[in-house]
């Protein structure tokens, strides 16, 4: 069994993009700016912006903060992205979700340009998505794609099973891999909370890719002996033994499914360095980037 090390493909795509950023600089003379949008104080959101300015500062491309109190109505938010969509300097907006309480989240989303669109998350995105055109992928997926390739595991002709239908993960990494190109070309089924019998479609799976949201979603009874697990949950679970009082773990029961998998993507440390690596992609791609 072998543990997929994301730390270490994330580093290498977030060099790649730098030296992108670079290009970019150098033929324009201004760094891809990325405006990342933040309302409220959620400290998971705050948490979340502030590791992605990071990432901003180290790959060499512009952060443009922009802050609005959690009270922000509706047409105040609006107005906020609507600004940042006509403005030249900038290339990338992303949104950070979830926005407070009676905001229509899809509304904000449409509102931003499809060429600025980082996260993937407009409908425009999502449907070039599906039809094979050339746009944003959302990160998530795109990271799980990129995490299975550069660790020598090739999607195509594969049978995959996603469970977990979210707009964010499972129907886009569905899509995904089931396209033709690069990390495509497998045979995908897609379950959810509402499939019967969800062993008998994991235990089919060359791969199986989980993002149900619910910790110990899949155990060793579940997975076919040497498949490919890719566990994308993050769930906070209590342990007195933490300094926190909690521990992440994933949606897979990692140590029962560990010794059946040929290859395992841990959490932390997994698909989840490869979210803010792929944004950092997208956001010079946004600038026009050799990427």
């Amino acid at each position: 069994m072998k543990i997929i090390d994301g730390k270490s493909v994330a580093a290498s795509i977030r060099e790649e993009a730098a030296r992108a950023a670079a290009a970019v600089a150098a033929a324009r003379g201004s760094a891809p700016g990325l405006a990342v949008v933040l309302v409220g104080e959620n400290p998971a959101s705050v948490s979340y912006v502030t590791a992605k300015e990071r990432a901003c500062a180290e790959c060499g491309i512009r952060s443009i903060p922009v802050r609005m109190p959690a009270e922000s109505s509706q047409e105040e938010i609006l107005s906020a992205v609507r600004r940042l969509g006509a403005d030249p300097s900038v290339d990338g907006i992303l949104v950070q979700l979830p926005l407070p309480r009676g905001i229509d989240e899809q509304a904000v989303i449409r509102a931003i340009p499809p060429e600025k669109d980082v996260d993937g998350f407009h409908p425009v995105s999502l449907g070039n998505l599906v039809i094979g055109l050339p746009g944003f992928v959302p990160c998530t997926p795109a990271g799980i794609v990129e995490l299975l390739m550069r660790s020598g595991v090739d999607p195509a002709g594969k049978h995959v099973v996603v469970v977990g239908r979210s707009n964010i993960v499972g129907k886009p990494v569905a899509a995904l891999l089931a396209r033709k190109g690069r990390g495509g070309n497998a045979t995908v089924t897609l379950c959810h909370t509402a499939t019967p019998d969800l062993c008998a479609f994991t235990r089919q799976a060359d791969i199986l890719v989980v993002a149900a949201g619910r910790p110990g979603t899949v155990g060793a009874g579940m997975v076919k002996p040497g498949a490919v697990v890719v566990d994308v949950g993050v769930n906070r679970v209590p342990d007195a033994t933490k300094k926190r009082g909690y521990r992440l773990v994933g949606d897979v029961d990692f140590d029962a499914v560990a010794p059946v998998a040929s290859m395992i993507t841990p959490v932390p440390g997994g698909v989840g360095p490869m979210t803010i690596a792929m944004l950092m992609a997208n956001a010079v791609k946004a600038a026009g980037g050799p990427l």
